[in-house]
């Protein structure tokens, strides 16, 4: 009797436990709220992007062979990744799906933005004052989005281009640097052989394969300018230069334009100047190739 008595106590504590679990636990939120794509595109489905805002001129960007190029209000090479975060509204969601029948209410009559992509149109008004999202329209409805598209497609269109000095497809399989001061007696040129392994013009040189590759990969693949901007060319100017050879069999011309307080370098087949820091600069265009000076 005894052993059946702290059985049911223990079955009974036991039981109490469970309903005090069960009566204590906080309830999982199970209704989650409803979102709304506000569109069916997809990214690959267009080639042509245009800002639009009151009062100025369109920027347009338009997409090349699977890349992103400024077009007006002139041309150049588009920072990828600002180019698709603004493409990426129509992948966008929305808690909020308004009817368009009223578009003065969201500051739609009057609209702070408009976003072409070919020919669809993205039309933005008011901030939320609670969410801080906006409000955009595409076709019959209104959604409260991240305000992340219009202050992307807000900043300086200088900001909007490629920073590296090469584009996307030029790949890299020599330097000729015997134009530069500090190279013309040696006429240094810097080659990649068939295996992989860099190989100095220069007699006396020691290079260290690791030291070059490191040099390669920070300073030429991974590198970009502080600044760029688009210059003309002048023809009467002379300046200390450079060549970039190509796997390919092309080369790329770059001017030395200014050495201090910063490199400049001038790309006068695109047009474009690149900014880089002094230290930056130095080791773009003086490789370790183990030349004792």
């Amino acid at each position: 009797m005894r052993a059946r008595w702290i059985v049911n106590l223990v079955l009974l504590v036991l039981v109490a436990g469970i309903v005090a679990f069960l009566y204590l636990k906080p309830q999982e939120q199970e209704e989650q709220e409803a979102t709304y794509e506000v569109s069916s595109l997809k990214l690959s489905d267009f080639d042509k992007l245009s800002i639009e805002f009151p009062a100025k001129a369109p920027v347009v960007f338009e997409k090349k062979d699977g890349f992103w190029y400024l077009a007006q209000p002139y041309a150049a090479r588009a920072d990828q990744p600002t180019v698709l975060q603004i493409v990426s509204i129509v992948a966008a969601t929305s808690r909020e799906k308004f009817s368009a029948e009223d578009p003065a209410r969201f500051g739609l009559d009057n609209p702070r933005l408009k976003i072409r992509l070919n020919d669809e149109e993205f039309i933005f008004g008011l901030y939320n004052p609670v969410t801080s999202e906006q409000y955009v329209a595409y076709q019959d409805a209104v959604y409260l989005l991240s305000g992340i598209y219009s202050e992307t497609a807000a900043i300086q269109l200088l900001e909007m281009l490629d920073k590296s000095p090469l584009k996307p497809k030029e790949d890299i399989a020599g330097f000729d640097f015997s134009r530069l001061e500090q190279w013309q007696e040696v006429r240094l040129q810097l080659d990649r052989d068939p295996g992989g392994k860099w190989q100095v013009s220069v007699p006396g040189a020691k290079p260290k394969q690791e030291e070059i590759e490191g040099w390669f990969d920070e300073f030429w693949e991974k590198v970009r300018a502080a600044s760029v901007e688009p210059y003309t060319p002048g023809r009467q100017a002379q300046y200390p230069s450079f060549t970039v050879k190509l796997k390919d069999g092309g080369k790329v011309h770059f001017d030395k334009m200014q050495e201090s307080p910063q490199l400049i370098l001038g790309r006068p087949d695109e047009g474009m100047r690149y900014h880089f820091p002094a230290d930056v600069g130095f080791t773009l265009l003086n490789p370790p190739i183990g030349l004792d000076k």
